[in-house]
């Protein structure tokens, strides 16, 4: 019987850290992740990398930025690539190091980077959908069991449950698991959940709310214009419910480990992909929900918890930030993994493990202050007072001071009394991609990188 560390990594697409009870929401029922959160350790300034969904995946299965890994928009169907090119090709990622480790590795629900029919690089188990858009959330779908396809009718979210069940039941028991599941419930459009839920969320008045109509430094495009915006009460409704369907599966998964046993054994990761907007200044979607695409703070903050309760120190809430490339450090450490220094060498992660602050081992000494995102050949740099994003030439640079202004609704790029403000974060984004980018894969050479989808963020037309 295996003794070692399992892990359970939840990755949901479009969950935002707003959209969460223990993020300070009053609205959203999310009893079973604020569990986990008062029971565990809640990171309060998690960010994605990149606020769309492949990227953001990539930095988390390889530790690198956009632009060591290469890829930086999602991945549609309509690319230059077939449906069998391995996007990941040329590196190791971490559920691969984790085989190596002795782990059994399994991914359930979305994968997005590579087609579903294909198989999942480092995984032996693999029952994965999507992505196909627009994503139905009540009605049947594919899911391709390896690279089988088999039809499955009811909700995507409990779909994604039982498939994920199914597998801890057969699973290999000598060995540890290490186990993804992608939910979608959240994603666009904001339609098709569970009546049961979305009429809750109606009559306790969810959605009416005050705030910014309009996105003043672009014009709003994908998933801003969907038909469901149109009535925005309603969408919230949905999107809450989504959650709620996804919260429901954090606890039938508690349930099912613990009917087996191990879940004292089981570190559990929550978090996103990246963050969303629903409504926040005028917006509908992430990053790429406008042009010039934005990185305001509800498209790059994400959920962030950890829970074992018996491994780790809990009840913690720290306030260091963190990324998906810190948590890539943080699941190979918790494992017990370690790659050997070339590896690490040409690796280059700018990650850091934050297992030690979990534990309670280490005190974790110089912690960065600032975070750096980037999104095709925009770059950003945030820390908790100011947030500077830097646009390539002809599109207006963007500095906020988030602590008087966090709508972002006024720049200071050309306020005389900011300047220091500007040059510090601007040497920090320099700095950093002197450091962790390759020539050939960096966002400033996006026009020689492949074509990821129909219509890159970056482009106008």
């Amino acid at each position: 019987m295996n003794t070692r560390l399992n892990i359970l990594l939840f990755l949901t697409d479009d969950h935002a850290a707003w959209a969460a009870g223990c993020y300070g929401n009053r609205e959203v029922h999310t009893r079973n992740i604020d569990f986990l959160a008062s029971e565990g350790i809640q990171m309060l300034n998690a960010y994605t990398p990149t606020p769309v969904c492949s990227p953001a995946r990539a930095s988390l299965f390889t530790g690198k930025t956009s632009s060591q890994h290469g890829i930086h928009d999602y991945i549609g169907t309509a690319g230059n690539m077939d449906d069998n090119y391995c996007w990941l090709q040329y590196e190791t990622i971490l559920p691969e190091l984790l085989q190596a480790g002795g782990y059994e590795t399994a991914v359930v629900g979305k994968w997005h980077l590579g087609q579903e029919k294909s198989a999942k690089k480092g995984f032996d188990h693999s029952v994965t959908i999507g992505p196909e858009y627009p994503v139905f959330h009540d009605q049947p779908r594919i899911f391709y069991d390896g690279s089988e396809p088999k039809e499955k009718t009811g909700y995507l979210a409990g779909n994604i449950t039982d498939e994920a069940r199914s597998y801890l039941r057969k699973r290999d028991r000598e060995k540890p698991f290490f186990l993804t599941i992608g939910h979608y419930a959240t994603h666009s459009p904001w339609k098709g959940h569970p009546e049961r839920i979305v009429a809750e969320y109606r009559s306790s008045g969810a959605g009416k709310r005050e705030g910014a109509n309009h996105y003043p430094f672009g014009i709003q495009r994908n998933e801003s214009l969907d038909p469901t915006r149109q009535n925005p009460e309603e969408a919230l409704c949905q999107y809450y419910a989504g959650v709620s369907e996804i919260d429901e599966s954090v606890g039938c998964m508690l349930d099912e480990l613990t009917a087996q046993g191990i879940l004292d054994n089981t570190l559990i990761i929550y978090t996103s992909d990246h963050g969303l907007n629903c409504g926040q200044h005028g917006l509908w979607g992430k990053g790429n929900a406008t042009f010039p695409l934005n990185m305001v703070e509800e498209s790059i903050r994400i959920p962030l918890i950890l829970y074992n309760r018996k491994l780790l120190f809990s009840r913690q809430k720290r306030s260091e930030p963190v990324n998906h490339t810190d948590t890539f450090a943080t699941i190979l450490e918790a494992a017990g993994v370690v790659e050997d220094a070339d590896a690490r060498k040409k690796r280059n992660s700018p990650g850091q493990s934050y297992y030690p602050m979990l534990a309670n081992t280490t005190r974790l000494r110089d912690w960065r202050t600032v975070q750096i995102c980037e999104y095709g050949p925009v770059r950003t740099a945030v820390d908790k007072n100011y947030k500077l994003s830097m646009y390539p030439e002809g599109q207006a640079d963007l500095l906020f001071d988030l602590r008087n202004d966090p709508g972002e609704e006024h720049n200071l790029y050309d306020a005389p009394g900011y300047r220091k403000v500007r040059n510090r974060l601007a040497t920090a984004i320099d700095l950093f991609f002197e450091t962790y980018s390759e020539a050939d894969k960096e966002g400033d050479n996006i026009g020689s990188l492949p074509r990821y989808n129909p219509l890159a963020a970056w482009e106008e037309k």
